[in-house]
């Protein structure tokens, strides 16, 4: 008979699939096995070990991992859609990024995935009305990851922010599902307005290096932002957009940008 704590892995097959993974990987290199010990093997599900990942690497003389850890332990215990995103997350780095091959590389390895996962933290906090905590977990994340999130910003599930250095995403912006972005994005303001003044982004839309996209403006579904753009304006779905300021140059080429990754403009 299964202990319960096994039951809880089979039902998990993104738990149970990074802990095959893990074990594998102490194998290969033993150098490893305390890091992957402590940051995987360790604990029971997947939650407890994002909570444990984020407070290693966000602890600091001002704010104790222990106190950190606390506040992920609670954030995955009392909101079950944490866990959902982040294993969406999980699923959309694989699926995308070819230079992941396995499920740990994220959680252990890649900040864009790591510092996501604070965020999702962080704006749990700000929506339970702890908005100084909420701003403490943004600047830590931003002095660790080189990532600046706003707790108040709203993001989607199965992002994929790869590389992730130099990403920028203001106080009202919106993020659908399954966006991905490369580093250097900036989803920022125009000036020193207040109130809604972020884009928000389609679900499916594929946002490339360098690329600005600033004001309160709506980035339709399934559309793709080239590398080094500035998009001031509203574009409807299915575009592909380039240019500095951006202009729409065709169609989105596929039917999910965000999914197939293709950066390549049509010469034509």
């Amino acid at each position: 008979m299964l202990e319960p704590r096994d039951r809880l892995r089979e039902v998990d097959p993104v738990w149970s699939r990074i802990r095959k993974e893990a074990n594998q990987a102490v194998q290969d290199e033993p150098l490893l096995g305390g890091l992957v010990h402590s940051s995987l093997l360790h604990h029971q599900t997947l939650e407890r070990a994002l909570a444990y990942r984020i407070s290693l690497k966000l602890a600091s003389g001002e704010m104790s991992e222990q106190i950190l850890r606390e506040i992920g332990d609670e954030a995955y215990s009392r909101e079950s859609d944490l866990g959902t995103a982040a294993r969406a997350d999980l699923v959309a780095t694989l699926e995308r990024d070819p230079a992941t091959h396995r499920m740990l590389q994220p959680i252990l390895f890649f900040k864009g995935f790591q510092a996501l996962q604070a965020y999702r933290v962080g704006h749990w906090l700000w929506r339970q009305g702890r908005a100084d905590m909420a701003y403490f977990l943004q600047m830590r994340i931003s002095e660790v990851f080189g990532i600046d999130i706003h707790p108040a910003a709203r993001l989607g599930r199965g992002l994929m922010i790869d590389h992730a250095h130099s990403i920028v995403i203001g106080e009202t912006a919106v993020v659908g599902d399954n966006v991905s972005m490369l580093h250097s994005v900036t989803l920022g303001g125009t000036g020193k307005e207040n109130g809604d003044r972020h884009p928000k982004i389609g679900d499916c839309v594929m946002i490339g290096a360098g690329a600005k996209i600033l004001g309160n403006i709506t980035i339709g579904a399934c559309s793709r932002i080239a590398a080094g753009s500035v998009v001031l304006d509203d574009l409807p779905e299915h575009v592909t957009a380039a240019g500095v300021p951006a202009r729409i140059v065709g169609e989105a080429g596929c039917s999910q940008p965000a999914v197939s990754m293709d950066q390549m403009l049509d010469e034509h």
